[in-house]
């Protein structure tokens, strides 16, 4: 399928999206701490996006291999899990986590998607070392998305960044474009494969994409829970993952799931 490419008043449009992932994302940021449950999380989410007048975009997404629809608004994956964790009543955050959480909305016909990673207390040096490592990833992406660029340059830019630290970057997940849907073309890679270089993406104004690296303080290998939907480390060691919605424009690029 060929990419989209998305005129202004689109991405005025997906910036209203954005600016309601961004506002519930802050919020979520500031209630977690230690004692609450991911449920409770979850509720505040799905209140601020129904006072909002948006649409979550994950509640009810189909499983590939057939287990339940995903069940909750929010994805909230802890320590060791790196994506697609469900929120529950039964888990309660502890000090010294980290919480990583994904959220998305559509609004006016058109979707935003963000994921932050939150330290809950005060967590060891080497988890901080992740957080900010991960999150540097994405700035240098940010930095690096304009017009004419080839995706494969930022990609590699932002897997050095990983490998230099001494993690290594998820390969099994990868951001994707965004507009009408949650997932469109192209896929979005954090790192450099065989495929992304005989498939280059060309960025070109009016392309949007949801970059969304995800960096492993171990191993790049992960595993599905018996949830179906729960994404792990093979190792059990701590995962990381910030993401943005970014617009190309005709001078650089555009975060749009900010204030």
């Amino acid at each position: 399928m060929a990419i989209k490419l998305r005129s202004r008043r689109e991405i005025e449009i997906m910036k209203k999206a954005g600016a309601v992932v961004a506002d519930v994302l802050l919020k979520l940021k500031q209630s977690a701490t230690a004692g609450i449950s991911t449920a409770e999380l979850n509720r505040i989410a799905e209140e601020m996006a129904i006072s909002a007048g948006a649409e979550t975009l994950f509640k009810g997404v189909e499983n590939p291999y057939g287990y339940r629809p995903f069940p909750a608004a929010i994805c909230t994956s802890i320590n060791e899990q790196v994506v697609h964790g469900i929120p529950s009543d039964k888990v309660k955050l502890r000090e010294g986590d980290i919480l990583s959480v994904d959220f998305g909305v559509k609004l006016e016909g058109y979707c935003g998607d963000a994921a932050i990673t939150i330290a809950i207390g005060n967590i060891d040096r080497r988890r901080q070392q992740l957080m900010d490592v991960t999150s540097q990833m994405l700035d240098t992406a940010i930095e690096h998305c304009k017009p004419g660029e080839k995706w494969s340059r930022i990609a590699g830019l932002m897997q050095n960044i990983a490998e230099s630290a001494g993690f290594s970057v998820v390969t099994d997940f990868v951001g994707h474009g965004i507009g009408t849907e949650m997932h469109e073309e192209p896929k979005v890679p954090n790192y450099v494969s065989r495929e992304l270089l005989n498939h280059d993406i060309l960025l070109q104004e009016g392309i949007i994409i949801a970059v969304e690296p995800m960096v492993n303080m171990g191993t790049s290998e992960v595993v599905t829970l018996k949830d179906g939907w729960t994404v792990a480390t093979r190792d059990g060691k701590p995962s990381a993952h910030f993401e943005h919605t970014i617009a190309i424009t005709k001078n650089g690029c555009e975060v749009l799931t900010v204030k």
